[in-house]
């Protein structure tokens, strides 16, 4: 898919049902540039998930109610971190934090990412590429940690719509913001090729 990748699989939390998701998996890299470069893949019934229409490219909040996918990413050793939200309908969101949940309103990311999704039979594909610019400080010459997640929102489930997909869930509850949980190490670009 690109150099460098990493193919990964996400895992539901348990205290999450997903009758109908059989897997998630996800391809990371550093690009170049500095960026990363992601590639989600959402095998399962989708005709009774609910996946968002396409809407214009834009930033908008509260994306993780319904089926997104999202990156955590923070500088090996540092407390702050980014989020980054990619709806299948090209929407986005990014949030800084100088801390677990702390949001850091004084850095704006509003270089948008570049989003493409594709839907096929059994399949949601979704490639995102977050740019250098709107990363972590520091982030182009150090080792990053990811958490790559997803939230998948089911049509017809009686005991829970929505299911919490990540690398690792070290919480009882799912919580992506959980530092424990960022399980994907990449090393800048120049190092990992």
């Amino acid at each position: 898919m690109f150099p460098g990748e990493f193919t990964l699989t996400l895992r539901r939390h348990p205290a999450t049902p997903a009758p109908v998701v059989r897997m998630i998996e996800v391809h990371a890299a550093r690009a170049a540039d500095g960026g990363i470069a992601l590639a989600y893949c959402l095998r399962g019934d989708l005709a009774r998930l609910r996946i968002p229409a396409p809407r214009p490219p834009e930033a908008a909040d509260g994306l993780w109610e319904h089926t997104c996918f999202e990156a955590f990413v923070g500088v090996l050793g540092e407390a702050g971190y980014h989020e980054f939200n990619f709806s299948p309908s090209g929407q986005w969101a990014a949030y800084a934090f100088s801390g677990y949940r702390q949001r850091d309103d004084s850095r704006t990311l509003l270089v948008p990412p570049q989003i493409t999704a594709r839907l096929f039979a059994g399949r949601l594909e979704l490639e995102a590429v977050i740019a250098a610019a709107v990363l972590p400080p520091r982030a182009a010459t150090a080792t990053l940690q990811i958490g790559l997640s997803a939230v998948v929102e089911a049509d017809d489930l009686i005991d829970g719509s929505h299911s919490y997909w990540a690398l690792h869930h070290p919480a009882a509850l799912p919580d992506f913001h959980h530092r424990d949980g960022f399980a994907l190490e990449l090393a800048p670009a120049h190092e990992s090729s």
